[in-house]
């Protein structure tokens, strides 16, 4: 069983104006990909601009594959760390060769082989310019580059929104072909919950500012359900095991605790996105 965490966060806080991260605490466990979910505004790049060193918190502690990301070794450790953010950062004039060039001079690790062998793999021209690439090309030129310094933790922030399926699909690939490897983690950031719900071990669901769970994929699919039910059969059902509702006009379609619904009616798996949409109405109210 894995004991070591790639990522531990324990009561970050994060001030802004008109926005804070509040106490935010997780533990990614080594050799896992966490998902991080949540509405626009959430939360969700702030955490990993503070997770990466590109913002500094106000409270609380974070640790990036054992070391403190506020101490001076984090430097060293971030050799280890690839990222991808939602705009692949290139100059317009570059070329993937070039970008090899580049990055040969910032990483020890660079592998050339791998950059090139991943270029290869996405079909993206060596000679052609950065300006010229679609931006399913630059997500790929970015990850291409994110994996070929032998990271041991990839932190992508919105890396698949925009692209289309089968784009999507492929990167997915690439993504579970690294955490084949024990030693490999993920932080993903995604708005399409239905790519992590292909790839992810742990969700966690931010909602303005706050934690409101991380936990195993598995658990919570298990945990909740989609109980379609007559009107009059709904109203017998406890409260508190249900998280929304709606009436379709022919009953009720309700997100539920499976544990608390008696075994009489049939509850169906109700994804993570109908879970987060739930909890977020849940909030509210």
């Amino acid at each position: 069983m894995k004991t070591e965490n790639a990522l531990e966060l324990c009561n970050v806080t994060k001030k802004y104006k008109d926005f804070t991260l509040k106490n935010l605490s997780l533990r990614l466990p080594q050799g896992c990909v966490m998902g991080l979910i949540g509405e626009n505004g959430a939360g969700k790049s702030t955490t990993i601009k503070a997770v990466t060193g590109a913002v500094r918190a106000d409270e609380g502690s974070i640790s990036v594959l054992g070391c403190d990301v506020g101490s001076g070794e984090f430097q060293k450790v971030k050799e280890d760390v690839g990222v991808v953010m939602d705009e692949a950062c290139f100059p317009d004039v570059l070329c993937p060769r070039q970008v090899n060039k580049v990055m040969k001079q910032i990483y020890k690790n660079w592998e050339e082989n791998v950059f090139f062998s991943y270029l290869k793999k996405f079909k993206l021209p060596e000679e052609k310019a950065f300006k010229e690439f679609s931006r399913g090309m630059k997500m790929k030129l970015s990850i291409a580059a994110a994996l070929s310094h032998r990271p041991k933790l990839l932190i992508l922030d919105e890396a698949t929104s925009g692209l289309d399926p089968i784009v999507r699909d492929e990167i997915l690939d690439v993504f579970n072909e690294f955490t084949r490897d024990e030693c490999h983690s993920i932080l993903i950031s995604s708005h399409i919950v239905s790519d992590l719900e292909k790839i992810c071990d742990y969700i966690a669901f931010i909602h303005e500012g706050k934690l409101l769970f991380c936990e195993e994929k598995d658990v919570l699919l298990e945990e909740y359900g989609l109980l379609s039910i007559g009107t009059k059969d709904f109203e017998a059902i406890d409260p508190d095991a249900v998280l929304s509702y709606r009436n379709t006009g022919y009953g009720v379609e309700a997100i539920v605790r499976r544990s608390m619904i008696p075994e009489s009616f049939h509850v169906e798996r109700a994804g993570i996105e109908a879970v987060m949409v739930a909890m977020a109405k849940e909030v509210r109210s």
